[in-house]
């Protein structure tokens, strides 16, 4: 049966067998196909099993969180939402720059043009998504080839996390490309089971724990699209991450590529917002795309700010972040009751395979938070190992206030029984 024919959640419970993982679901539940409830039965009141602690409330969750003074997870301990508004217009004032209008104008078009300079375009737009500012790239694509097919690797954002958009609002169909365990090269784009319009490559994979294609596959890639005719998209939601596993500019990663999309919310940390970037035409098209998506605000300023004013520094932390994660893997890695994924490392991502149950691997996280105020994940999905939980680790400007031996302590009282 095809993907599309499954319920998300059905198809989520299926990619997840085939990666060996569920998804996460939540901060600590795996999501799972939606089943008919078993007949209840009453039990003898001395066979009942103990009731499960209920889990925090989203407020005690997001207070436990704040509360740390250090976490494995980037981006996981928002600061005072307040504050950061009276930042954001400080440094506008500072730099002396202007509103704009429906994003004409003034700190986002200084945006749009720093980052098509940095990605080695010719032009970007702002968009105040990355779902909308791929689909309009996507439709862009297949309005053009006219077969409406957008292969991409099992684990993307396009098939798992945007309700079926692409198809739903786009009339697009996806084309798996890869097997869920490596990223796609250009050997799925020749052996594709059906004519491409273009490809959607994730750099790098998040479900793999950010595993990337190497240079000379990269290249092969690129080289086959064009080849053959397929225009190639990045999902460059972790871009920026990518770049010292390369050792090359960012204008040299994305060199090859028809368009590329990158968040200024994820590692970058602003309020939020996205931008897609290629040819003069390709953006002017775009620009109209977003006004039909809905996506032409009025003033999208304070998101392009908040973007602008933390870009540099976070592309020069990106290094050291990549180098701790290095480190901190083969400490963690160096306890047999751990798997890390990939290793060695590629970014400042990875995930970390344990012994446990979700659910009380999680509450085992909040006590390590109030007991040691280091926190330790974001949450833990079951795998199709019975047993056998994993977790997404994502090193960022949190993780400065402690080093390796301290993050791996911390982290293997996970193991300690409740």
């Amino acid at each position: 049966m095809a993907h599309r024919d499954l319920s998300r959640g059905e198809f989520l419970a299926l990619s997840g067998l085939l990666a060996g993982s569920t998804l996460l679901k939540g901060t600590a539940h795996a999501a799972a196909p939606k089943t008919p409830p078993a007949p209840k039965k009453e039990a003898p009141a001395a066979s009942a099993a103990p009731a499960t602690p209920p889990g925090p409330t989203r407020e005690e969750f997001e207070r436990l969180r704040r509360g740390c003074r250090a976490s494995l997870a980037a981006g996981s301990a928002p600061g005072n939402e307040g504050a950061e508004l009276v930042r954001i217009g400080e440094w506008v004032q500072r730099q002396g720059l202007s509103a704009d209008v429906y994003g004409n104008g003034g700190v986002v078009q200084s945006l749009e043009k720093r980052v098509a300079g940095l990605l080695g375009f010719e032009d970007a737009c702002f968009m105040p998504t990355g779902t909308m500012g791929q689909l309009i790239a996507l439709r862009m694509y297949a309005d053009a080839g006219g077969r409406r097919t957008v292969g991409v690797h099992p684990s993307s954002h396009h098939v798992l996390h945007e309700n079926d958009s692409y198809a739903v609002l786009h009339g697009l169909r996806a084309v798996l490309l890869s097997p869920w365990t490596r990223p796609v090269l250009a050997s799925d784009v020749r052996e594709a089971r059906e004519p491409l319009d273009v490809v959607s490559v994730e750099l790098p994979v998040r479900w793999l724990g950010g595993q990337l294609q190497t240079w000379e596959q990269l290249e092969e890639l690129k080289r086959t699209c064009r080849e053959q005719g397929v225009k190639l998209h990045m999902d460059g939601a972790r871009l920026w991450e990518s770049q010292p596993f390369y050792g090359r500019s960012y204008a040299d990663i994305c060199r090859g590529f028809d368009s590329v999309y990158v968040s200024f919310y994820k590692m970058v940390g602003a309020l939020g917002g996205a931008m897609v970037a290629g040819n003069r035409d390709f953006i002017r098209t775009a620009r109209l795309w977003r006004h039909r998506h809905g996506g032409n605000i009025f003033q999208m300023w304070p998101y392009a700010a908040s973007a602008a004013m933390r870009l540099d520094d976070t592309l020069a932390r990106i290094p050291g972040y990549v180098q701790r994660a290095k480190s901190l893997t083969e400490a963690l890695a160096a306890d047999s009751r751990l798997t890390v994924l990939p290793r060695p490392v590629q970014t400042n991502m990875f995930r970390v395979f344990l012994r446990g149950d979700p659910g009380a691997l999680s509450r085992q996280r909040d006590r390590i938070a109030r007991e040691n105020g280091i926190w330790v994940a974001n949450g833990f999905g079951q795998t199709r190992v019975p047993g056998v939980a994993e977790t997404e680790l994502q090193l960022g400007e949190e993780f400065a206030g402690i080093d390796d031996a301290e993050a791996t302590r911390a982290f293997l009282r996970l193991l300690e029984p409740a």
